[in-house]
């Protein structure tokens, strides 16, 4: 079945078409749901709350763009809606913010260990840091998306790179001495 053919029948309540779609989009979903939680508990009630979302609004998707960016932009609304009522920002004021470049080297920096590292982060920081760097927002995007200040979000990534930045050094320091040691 196309998925032209999926979406009609997700259009009509049909209960197997849902059911392949969320086979289809499930784990990629997740791994977005995953990387704006705290934890995988909570991942998995957004996906949850976004799957159902997708398929009350599923009637709204006329086929214009891609499906795919359709029910990512989804999965991260809902993420996002979660933190927005919890007011984890703290307001910055529009001073110019000190960007923080990490050096990774990546034969002692893994894949696991970075996305474990990211959700450590605070929510705050986390959100911020996976909307600019990982999807591509802008800070004025991240700011309407989060109804904080452009300055907010530039200081919430400074910080999110400079926690980052700091843990990654750390690792790295205890992978040298365990190698010498």
């Amino acid at each position: 079945m196309s998925l032209d053919q999926l979406i009609k029948k997700c259009k009509k309540q049909d209960a197997k078409a849902q059911e392949q779609l969320y086979r289809l989009y499930g784990s990629k979903l997740f791994s977005i749901c995953l990387k704006y939680s705290n934890n995988y508990a909570n991942a998995e009630d957004t996906l949850q709350d976004a799957f159902i979302t997708i398929f009350d609004k599923i009637e709204q998707y006329k086929n214009k763009g891609s499906f795919e960016g359709w029910i990512k932009r989804i999965a991260i609304n809902t993420a996002l809606q979660k933190y927005r009522k919890q007011k984890v920002f703290e307001i910055v004021a529009e001073e110019q913010i000190e960007e923080i470049e990490v050096e990774i080297d990546e034969d002692q920096v893994s894949l696991d260990y970075l996305l474990k590292i990211i959700q450590q982060l605070p929510d705050r920081y986390r959100l911020v840091f996976n909307l600019y760097v990982l999807d591509g927002y802008s800070h004025k995007e991240i700011a309407e998306m989060l109804d904080i200040s452009t300055g907010t979000s530039k200081s919430n990534l400074a910080r999110a790179r400079s926690i980052l930045k700091e843990k990654i050094e750390t690792n790295q320091e205890h992978h040298v001495q365990s190698i010498e040691g």
